[in-house]
């Protein structure tokens, strides 16, 4: 079995009287882009940290590529662009590139292409000898997100990489991260844009108070789950029951119901069902389940507060 990217156990963090994670258990494969969601204040970036080293666990422990956190060589094949970056903006694009390609140690001849690869693939190059203070909040997201893959590395972590950015500058990051992923290299991603998440990850860790309450494959919410209403007249309590053959999570008042199917070839033979049992349908409206919805039912509208 593979080592795996990300791994922690009852990982926790006080500040005095604070519990900001109080109790992270999670495992993230190799070449797997794994969400991280939660509401503001839920320890998602103070997680993200410790895994990093940037801040001491209280309690619990933590690996990252098969090492306990913390370990220098370990962190050397690790990329991060933070969600409040404080770059050299004095410096040109290709400068700031250069400086951060030599703190890794970067071979010279081996860093300049590198270099010159990223700013074509973040669609810089036009403004590699601008200084940083001259660009637009997209445009340092994006030279940031270059910074991050300098090394070739194994694992990156991006904490909220489409903020600020326009729908152009969203689908440029979600194409570099399914490159990652095609070149086997294991995706962190924190970002409160759910729509993002949905159509990047392959996984996604919902958090609350510091802990993991549920993780979800996105294969299953991309398929043919709905959530479908239905209007009629004639339900009974009894002919609702047994619609629990195609469905769950039903909900009826009156002459409208609700059920969750996982199929929508179901929807026909519901509607067959109904007919025959002499029900008077009017309407059946069925849409596709969220990652919107699910992250309110797990969270709450008010994220766990």
């Amino acid at each position: 079995m593979s080592v795996a990217a990300i791994e922690t156990e009852a990982l926790r963090k006080v500040f005095g009287d604070h519990v900001a994670v109080k109790g992270l258990t999670l495992q993230v494969s190799q070449g797997e882009v794994f969400g991280f969601l939660g509401p503001n204040g839920a320890g998602k970036t103070t997680s993200m940290k410790m895994l990093l080293g940037l801040v001491a666990p209280t309690s619990g422990r933590a690996s990252l590529l098969g090492t306990p956190i913390g370990d220098r060589t370990t962190l050397a094949r690790i990329g991060f662009l933070p969600e409040h970056f404080r770059f050299q903006d004095w410096m040109t694009a290709s400068e700031f590139l250069m400086l951060h390609g030599e703190l890794l140690g970067m071979e010279m001849q081996a860093l300049k292409k590198r270099r010159d690869d990223l700013l074509e693939r973040v669609g810089l190059t036009p403004f590699r000898n601008k200084q940083l203070r001259t660009f637009s909040k997209g445009m340092l997201q994006r030279i940031g997100l270059a910074q991050a893959l300098l090394n070739h590395p194994a694992l990156v972590f991006l904490d909220e990489p489409t903020s600020g950015l326009d729908p152009v500058g969203r689908r440029l990051v979600r194409d570099v991260v399914h490159e990652l992923r095609n070149e086997g290299t294991c995706v962190f991603l924190n970002s409160h844009l759910l729509s993002e998440i949905e159509v990047t990850c392959d996984r996604v860790a919902f958090i609350r108070h510091g802990e993991v309450v549920r993780v979800l494959e996105l294969a299953t919410l991309n398929g043919n789950q709905s959530v479908v209403t239905i209007r009629a007249s004639g339900l009974t309590s009894e002919l609702v029951t047994q619609l629990e053959h195609w469905g769950h999570d039903i909900d009826f008042a009156g002459e409208q119901l609700t059920l969750t199917v996982h199929h929508e070839d179901s929807i026909p033979e519901i509607n067959r069902f109904l007919v025959e049992q002499g029900v008077n349908v009017f309407a059946i409206s069925p849409s596709r389940i969220s990652l919107e919805d699910i992250f309110i039912e797990t969270v709450g509208k008010d994220g766990g507060l």
